[in-house]
């Protein structure tokens, strides 16, 4: 997921079979969703068991970790105070909770909380944060900070920065890589590791809020990977992130490229998270050349289905839509696009495309940018322009990964 590109002179039309990368990257998504059926949910787990005693603490309840400290032999309320550590003041090791008797921290001093360490980090001049985190296992994943700052103009077209930021957005990897290997995307290339567990998306957040010395006010799932291929961690991190990070669902959004049948299972969760719908085209041929999943997945049965989610859930949809120069922003797309969205409730983010080495596309101009806004605007579609931030931080998603990936080996 994250930041797209595009030059429609490399692209081929689609032929009535898979081609055989296209059949390695379906198998990987359907052996994805395998491990994801065959997976345990966090809330079913045995509390007194053997795994449940090596799990990472962080994306535990305070219940949950009240009946820990009691299973290491100490009373109740030193439960409140792990949570408190854990969720309030950052705490990365049980050692470094002071309020415990020092003998039993030496005890449990081996006990994950499940925090990761920063690798690597890149300022822009925007503010933007991007950030690689490496996890327990080594591998590295992305993650950004994006404070939104107030500014006043000055005379010749100038502005400067004042006050502290309005509003920090996370926006958070979901994998260790992706499986959906979406053509301008450099994640994408890079094919899926892993799943992250609940805690490592959790860590994401902290770390971002303890570094920038703010609490973090908005969370995006648009980073590495596909969310609804990683559900239940995915619901376990929305509770956590909510209930004991303190985050409004409202100020949550998930965005996934469409996968058969997850959104309609994300509806029966009925929070109130917005759900962000990656269509990058207007046709399916179109999609299907930049999304290779979605040869399994038409663009009409998508729509059907999101049209489902605001049924179950009366939330609009919100449709993420890369600008690639020459292949899709075109006036006829952008009718084409407004006639499925017709009576829709939902809204349209365009994204100019961030051009990255790994693929041969191009950023529109901002004409064509603005005509594209007309035209939809013209039809009565709600729509708005979502631009990049840290610019001078490798901004596509999976770009900062991929330039520093001698450094991460």
């Amino acid at each position: 997921m994250g930041d797209l590109g595009g030059n429609a002179g490399h692209l081929r039309l689609s032929k009535p079979f898979l081609s055989p990368k296209e059949s390695n990257i379906m198998e990987r998504v359907h052996s994805t969703e395998i491990l994801m059926s065959a997976a345990t949910p966090l809330d079913t787990l045995d509390t007194r068991s053997p795994d449940h005693l090596t799990r990472p603490l962080l994306g535990m309840t305070q219940a949950e970790l009240t009946e820990w400290v009691q299973q290491q032999g100490q009373p109740a309320y030193r439960g409140k105070q792990l949570y408190q550590w854990i969720y309030q003041q950052g705490a990365r090791s049980l050692t470094d909770i002071s309020v415990f008797p020092k003998q039993w921290r030496s005890t449990v001093a081996e006990v994950a909380i499940g925090r990761s360490t920063v690798h690597y980090r890149s300022e822009a001049a925007d503010g933007t944060v991007k950030y690689l985190l490496r996890l327990a296992d080594g591998h590295i994943i992305e993650t950004v900070g994006m404070p939104t700052y107030k500014y006043t103009d000055l005379p010749g077209n100038s502005a400067v920065r004042r006050g502290a930021s309005e509003r920090l957005t996370v926006c958070v990897s979901s994998q260790v890589g992706c499986p959906m290997a979406c053509d301008f995307c450099a994640t994408g290339k890079g094919g899926l590791l892993r799943n992250l567990e609940a805690h490592e998306i959790i860590d994401q957040v902290l770390t971002v809020q303890e570094d920038l010395g703010q609490r973090v006010s908005h969370i995006v799932f648009m980073g590495m990977g596909e969310p609804l291929l990683n559900m239940d961690n995915l619901l376990t991190a929305i509770r956590s992130l909510n209930q004991d990070v303190g985050i409004g669902q409202r100020n949550m959004t998930v965005s996934t490229v469409g996968i058969p049948g997850r959104i309609r299972r994300f509806a029966e969760h009925q929070l109130q998270v917005t759900l962000a719908v990656s269509l990058h085209a207007s046709n399916q041929a179109t999609r299907e050349k930049l999304i290779p999943s979605a040869r399994a997945y038409p663009l009409q049965t998508l729509l059907d289905e999101c049209r489902e989610y605001v049924s179950v859930t009366g939330r609009r949809v919100s449709f993420e839509y890369i600008l690639l120069a020459g292949l899709n922003d075109g006036q006829l797309q952008a009718i084409e696009l407004a006639q499925h969205l017709r009576g829709f409730q939902s809204h349209v983010n365009l994204i100019p495309y961030n051009p990255i080495s790994e693929a041969d596309y191009q950023r529109p101009s901002e004409q064509r940018i603005q005509a594209f806004v007309k035209a939809l605007q013209d039809k009565h579609i709600a729509v708005s322009v979502r631009y990049s931030r840290g610019l001078d931080t490798d901004a596509a998603c999976g770009q900062l990964r991929a330039s520093r990936a001698s450094a991460i080996a």
